[in-house]
């Protein structure tokens, strides 16, 4: 009876803790979302937990000082989902290769795939941009999608999700119906890692709609720039005693990414969870 009771406490005490937890989650982001509702003044007056009346005054003060949020939130968007896509293809077709063949420095080469992801970015950005500029892609949001094609972190993870849902008699059963190595990649591994592909296009994408650094390196011209170049804008003097149209601003690169991963949350429990058990 005694270990029945401390273990219906340690519950509650853990329940207590993702409460709070939540708690200091949530609460910035509501505060986040409420100002970009309320006036310069309301904000001024002090703390308020319930949305006001004045989104769209906040709205029209961006506009007004040209901060082109519909623009900005466009070419985030193109430079996302071009990036997610070609990530997550390459990295499973990579992922793939690593786990279904055998193959002379197989090792070597995901130990390089290793060393690769403890590799900071800045170290290489500087050689990157000479290189993008050198053939003409720096100011180009191609020169933002080309290295997904080479994420070592994602071909890593799809290495290690593929390795628990890869068999190798369904391989052998393609092949013997007459089906390309290509086409037994794209019919029959890919629909069944698809949970794992989800999961690996949700941060991907994430990562991508956020970045920061390197459209700010790539990117010079003012109509191509990202949602966050723009709201790292909001800054300066002229927005700064617009503190509800700054709210507005940050809630506008938020907002997406909170109802993308409503939408496709579940993917992830689902994704992590096949790829942590094999077969």
């Amino acid at each position: 009876m005694s270990s029945k009771n401390s273990l219906t406490f340690t519950r509650i005490g853990i329940y207590i803790i993702l409460a709070i937890i939540l708690i200091i989650t949530i609460v910035p982001i509501w505060m986040l979302l409420v100002n970009a509702t309320r006036s310069t003044t309301e904000i001024q007056n002090g703390i308020g937990i319930f949305p006001s009346s004045h989104m769209f005054e906040n709205y029209n003060i961006l506009v007004g000082k040209g901060l082109d949020l519909p623009r900005g939130f466009f070419n985030s968007l193109i430079i996302a989902l071009s990036t997610t896509l070609v990530t997550v293809y390459f990295a499973f077709l990579t992922g793939y290769g690593i786990v279904a063949y055998q193959f002379k420095g197989k090792n070597i080469f995901f130990g390089a795939i290793l060393v690769l992801i403890l590799i900071p970015l800045q170290l290489s950005i500087i050689g990157y941009f000479r290189f993008m500029s050198k053939i003409g892609l720096a100011d180009n949001y191609l020169s933002l999608i080309l290295p997904s094609i080479a994420a070592p972190a994602a071909v890593f993870f799809a290495k290690q999700y593929l390795e628990s849902i890869v068999i190798p008699d369904l391989i052998d059963a393609g092949r013997v119906d007459g089906c390309s190595e290509l086409g037994i990649f794209h019919r029959i591994m890919m629909p069944i890692a698809m949970p794992g592909a989800f999961t690996l296009a949700l941060f991907t994408f994430v990562a991508s709609w956020n970045n920061f650094f390197n459209p700010y390196i790539l990117i010079s011209s003012r109509d191509k720039y990202t949602l966050p170049m723009l709201i790292q804008t909001l800054r300066g003097d002229v927005y700064r005693p617009e503190f509800g149209a700054i709210y507005f601003g940050l809630a506008a690169s938020i907002v997406p990414i909170i109802i993308i991963y409503f939408l496709f949350s579940r993917f992830i429990v689902n994704g992590i969870s096949m790829g942590a058990v094999k077969e």
